[in-house]
């Protein structure tokens, strides 16, 4: 990576973040969102299974976020791996278009957005779609070990003891790679539930002459450390230590532990907080559903989004169970932003 490359990766969020006014808004779930559209994820690829059968589906629901008010779209590909594609009998070849695709397929929705704004002659429709020329970016994303396994242990962080920092870079190596070359702005590295994994990720970006930025994005279920009872202050100081990480946070959290962790994550980083929890549902891994009435209204999800932005974050979406919905009300939160001081 020459300078100019690095200099380009470091000042992306702050650029991205200064056009966007101060805060940007993240998408929201992709998964129920597929489900409503019409797909069955009753798979262990879950919803990189659309990247097979009907990506369509995953470009509509990427538009219908555009449309709601989101900046940052994040891929279908938390699930893909080549090693779970090659679990099905797709050859390396094969799985590592798949992983290409669900960047382009999140690119091409970013092309018709453009293009519904160039035809419309104001920022808001009449059915309250947005349709607001300003920067959008595609952020890759990248599930931990955990989402691969596909049996809930990204919601534990218990790899059991054998598990070690050379065998999750060997994991995560080719895949992060692959993504990186696919016309992504950024790798969304979501859902870390332990330190180990977070110190993998680093060490590809720094070793692997990665040419993008990448986040962090951590999950907790007691509002104090991540979900494997690593320290979240560790944590998030691996991210900071890493030049190749421009923003740090949380997703997948139930709401109401959001405050304390972004004022935990204050304390040991400089960069943009970032935050898109899930509506607070449970979710039985057993069932492998959602536990009804369990969650919060999107009024009460974004009564917490302003309180949020006050302490620290600057990114600001939703995870599982989040709907558009709830990102047009997010919007609407920023809504008086200022405007934009470019386009470039």
């Amino acid at each position: 990576m020459g300078l100019g490359d690095a200099d380009k990766t470091s000042s992306l969020m702050s650029d991205f973040l200064r056009q966007s006014g101060g805060v940007a808004v993240i998408d929201g779930g992709l998964a129920t969102e597929l489900e409503r559209h019409g797909a069955d994820l009753n798979d262990p690829l879950w919803s990189a299974k659309c990247l097979l059968t009907s990506p369509h589906l995953i470009r509509s629901v990427h538009l219908d976020y555009l449309e709601a008010g989101a900046d940052i779209i994040i891929t279908a590909s938390y699930q893909a791996t080549i090693q779970g594609f090659e679990a099905k009998g797709f050859s390396r070849g094969e799985s590592e278009a798949l992983l290409k695709r669900s960047v382009e397929v999140a690119c091409e929705a970013r092309d018709i957005y453009y293009d519904r704004c160039r035809e419309s002659s104001c920022d808001h429709s009449s059915d309250g779609r947005v349709l607001k020329h300003r920067p959008i970016l595609v952020a890759a994303s990248v599930g931990s070990y955990g989402a691969y396994l596909a049996d809930g242990s990204e919601y534990s962080g218990n790899y059991g003891d054998a598990m070690n920092l050379e065998f999750l870079k060997d994991f995560h190596r080719r895949r992060v790679q692959i993504l990186a070359e696919s016309g992504a702005d950024l790798i969304a590295f979501e859902t870390v539930p332990n330190k180990l994994e977070a110190q993998a990720f680093a060490k590809i970006l720094e070793e692997d002459d990665i040419r993008i930025p990448a986040w962090f994005s951590f999950n907790s279920k007691d509002g104090v450390n991540v979900v494997s009872g690593d320290s979240l202050l560790e944590c998030a100081g691996v991210a900071e230590s890493c030049k190749k990480v421009v923003a740090v946070g949380i997703n997948c959290t139930p709401p109401r532990y959001i405050h304390a962790l972004i004022l935990s994550i204050k304390k040991v980083t400089s960069k943009p907080i970032l935050i898109y929890p899930n509506s607070g549902e449970s979710y039985d891994p057993e069932q492998k559903v959602w536990v009804q009435n369990t969650g919060v209204s999107d009024e009460d999800f974004i009564s917490y989004v302003s309180k949020w932005c006050e302490v620290g974050a600057s990114l600001v979406g939703g995870c599982c169970r989040t709907t558009p919905k709830t990102i047009r009300a997010i919007y609407r939160t920023f809504a008086n932003r200022p405007a934009a001081s470019s386009l470039g």
